[in-house]
């Protein structure tokens, strides 16, 4: 099933509150999160044989990859939200 059904509460109340692009954003921040919960979940039962105290490699390595990831959504988001700002204090064109 696609992100837009399985989610589509979430989305049209982020979209309607933070305009389409933000809100797919932000949803997609959420999915993000929601899959570093599964993987840090997973993680307790697959420990790195090198050191028990930290997960796999590999679960690093994907925790690592979404990380990065949600930085990069959140400096589109926070650029969307700066753009918007400049917008608003931009004067009204004479007519």
């Amino acid at each position: 099933m696609s992100i837009f059904h399985e989610r589509r509460d979430e989305l049209e109340k982020h979209e309607f509150m933070m305009g389409t692009a933000r809100g797919r954003l932000a949803v997609a921040l959420d999915a993000l999160t929601d899959a570093l919960v599964l993987v840090g979940q997973h993680g307790v039962y697959c420990v790195s044989n090198r050191n028990p105290s930290k997960p796999a490699l590999d679960l690093q390595a994907v925790t690592s990859e979404i990380n990065g990831a949600k930085q990069l959504i959140q400096s589109v988001m926070e650029e969307l939200r700066q753009q918007r700002e400049q917008q608003r204090d931009l004067p009204a064109p004479h007519e």
